[in-house]
C-alpha cells in the first residue's frame, strides 16, 4: 500500500516542504540510516562512524561504510563524505577487503601520529584495519588484526574482534576492546596498529556477574583521569568507570535505553563533548524492523563525581528546544506506542503509519515561550486515514490518567484506500506555555477498520 502512495505525494509538498534539516533526532537526513554510531571529535568537526542500514531491509547493515560530519560551529549542517570503506565495489568506490564480501558492522576510528585508523568489523571474517590521511576517508586497508604467535585459534572471537572500540591513551598505548556476550581487551602495537602485543590480552574485562550483563558494543573513552567503557546491555547503553584502561571497572548504570515508549531493539553508541556539552550517541528503530536504524544523540551530564544519570529519548538531538511554529515531519517523534512506526515512502516522506485505536505519537520538547491567558493556537496535522477516527492533542503526557492535559480533538474523516492528497486536520487549542512534551492520540470511530498515517504536525498563532 505504501508504494501506491508515492505517486500521490507531490500535492503534499507545499505543507511538508516547510520542514528543513535540523540537528533534532534523528540528526541526519531521514533517508540516511547510520546505526552503531561512534562520535569522534577531530579538529573543529565532529564525525560519526557507524554501520550503514537500508530502509525496509531484512538484514543488519550494508557492504559499505559512510562518514558524516558537522562543524562545531553549526551542528545543523551535516555533510555526507560518501563511501569511506567497502567490502564490494559500489558507486564508483572499489572493493577494499580482498578476503571478504560480507557486511560491515560497527566500526571505530582513532587518530594516531597524524593518521586516522579505521577498525572495521566484518561479519564472519577477520577485522580489517585501514588508514587515511583524513578523518573523512576514504580508508585503505593495511591488514587484519593479528593475534600473538602463541594465541589460541579462536583468539579475538573467531578472529572477528566484534564491535571493536579503540582507545589511544595519553602515553601512546593503544587498547582495543571487543566482544559479543563475552568481553575482551588487548593492546595493539602502536607502530603497526594491527599486531596484538604479547601478554596484553584480558578476558571478561566486563565482569560476568550481575549487574554488568555485557552483550556487545564496546566504546571506550578517557575523560580526565577516568576511563569510561560504554556498552550494550541488550537494549540499554550502560557505562563503567576505572582509573586504568585495564580495569577493574566499576558499574555505573544505564545512560539511555531503547524500547521504552518506542519500538525496541539493539543499541550501540559512545560519548563525546561538543562545545562544552557532553552527548551520548545511539540509534533507534524505524520501518517496523530491527534493520533500519537511525542516528540520534542526547545531552548528558557527567557529574563532578564522574557519574552519569540516565536520560530519556527525546526529539531534541543537538537542539535545546523545538520551535513549535514550524512544520515538523512525523519522523521526529520520540514516543510511538500502540503498534505504530516510522517508515519511508520515498526519500523525502517519512510518516508514522499504522496508527490505530489508542496509538500515540509524541514529541519532546517544544518551547512555546510565554503565552497569555485565553490565547489560542491552531494545531495542524497532515494525515491520511481509512475508516473515521479521532485525533486528540495532549501536553505533558499521553493521556489524562498519566497527568496529561487534553488540549483539543477533531474527527478524522476516512480518505479511502487511495488518497489524492494528505488531509489537513486542524484543532483550536489553548496555547501551552513554556517547555512542553506534545502527544497526539488516535482513537477509532469505526472499530478495527481505522488506520491513520501521520505525515507532519505544526502549530500556528491566530
Amino acid at each position: 500500500m505504501h508504494r501506491l502512495h508515492r505517486y500521490l505525494l507531490v500535492a503534499s509538498l507545499a505543507f511538508a516542504g516547510a520542514t528543513q534539516a535540523l540537528a533534532a533526532n534523528p540528526y541526519l537526513p531521514a533517508w540516511e540510516y547510520i546505526p552503531d554510531g561512534e562520535p569522534r571529535l577531530f579538529g573543529d568537526r565532529v564525525y560519526v562512524y557507524g554501520s550503514h542500514d537500508r530502509a525496509g531491509s531484512t538484514r543488519f547493515c550494508d557492504f559499505q561504510l559512510r562518514v558524516w560530519s558537522a562543524p562545531l560551529s553549526d551542528l545543523n549542517n551535516w555533510t555526507d563524505h560518501g563511501i569511506s570503506f567497502a567490502t564490494i565495489a559500489h558507486e564508483g568506490h572499489g572493493d577494499d577487503v580482498p578476503w571478504s564480501d560480507r557486511e560491515l558492522y560497527a566500526p571505530d576510528v582513532v587518530e594516531k601520529g597524524g593518521k586516522y585508523y579505521l577498525f572495521a568489523y566484518i561479519v564472519g571474517s577477520p577485522c580489517a584495519v585501514a588508514v587515511s590521511d583524513s578523518p573523512k576517508g576514504p580508508f585503505k586497508t593495511i591488514g587484519q588484526i593479528k593475534a600473538p604467535a602463541d594465541a589460541p585459534s579462536d583468539f579475538g572471537g573467531w578472529g572477528q574482534y566484534i564491535d571493536p572500540g579503540v582507545l589511544v591513551d595519553d602515553d601512546g598505548k593503544v587498547f582495543i576492546y571487543w566482544g559479543y556476550q563475552n568481553s575482551h581487551l588487548a593492546q595493539l602495537d602502536p607502530a603497526t596498529m594491527v599486531d596484538v602485543r604479547p601478554d596484553t590480552y584480558q578476558a571478561d574485562i566486563v565482569p560476568k556477574e550481575k549487574p554488568f550483563n555485557f552483550f556487545e558494543a564496546c566504546s571506550p573513552r578517557r575523560i580526565g583521569d577516568t576511563y569510561y567503557l560504554v556498552y550494550a546491555d541488550g537494549s540499554i547503553l550502560v557505562y563503567l568507570t576505572s582509573k586504568s584502561p585495564n580495569g577493574p571497572f566499576t558499574y555505573g548504570g544505564p545512560i539511555i535505553r531503547n524500547g521504552r515508549d518506542y519500538p525496541g531493539g539493539n543499541i550501540h553508541g559512545g560519548l563525546v563533548r561538543l562545545n562544552g556539552q557532553w552527548y551520548i550517541f545511539y540509534h533507534r528503530m524505524t520501518n517496523n524492523t530491527l534493520y533500519s536504524r537511525q542516528a540520534c544523540a542526547e545531552r548528558i551530564t557527567i557529574k563532578p563525581d564522574g557519574s552519569i544519570d540516565e536520560v530519556e529519548m527525546t526529539s531534541l538531538g543537538f537542539e535545546d528546544k523545538l520551535d513549535p511554529y514550524r512544520t515538523w515531519s512525523a519522523h521526529y517523534a520520540c514516543v510511538l506506542t500502540g503498534g505504530n512506526y516510522i517508515t519511508e515512502f520515498d526519500r523525502d516522506t517519512h510518516p508514522v503509519v499504522n496508527n490505530r485505536e489508542g496509538s500515540v505519537v509524541g514529541f519532546k520538547y517544544f518551547d512555546f515561550g510565554t503565552t497569555t491567558a485565553g490565547e489560542k493556537l491552531i494545531f495542524t496535522a497532515a494525515i491520511h486515514a481509512t475508516g473515521p477516527g479521532r485525533i486528540t492533542v495532549f501536553s505533558g503526557a499521553a493521556d489524562k490518567a498519566k497527568g496529561g492535559i487534553e488540549l483539543g480533538s477533531a474527527i478524522i474523516a476516512s480518505h479511502g484506500e487511495h488518497p489524492t492528497d494528505w488531509q489537513k486536520i486542524t484543532v483550536e487549542i489553548p496555547a501551552p506555555s513554556g517547555r512542553q512534551a506534545i502527544f497526539v492520540r488516535f482513537t477509532s470511530e469505526s472499530g478495527d477498520k481505522f488506520n491513520c498515517e501521520l505525515q507532519s504536525i505544526a502549530f500556528q498563532r491566530h
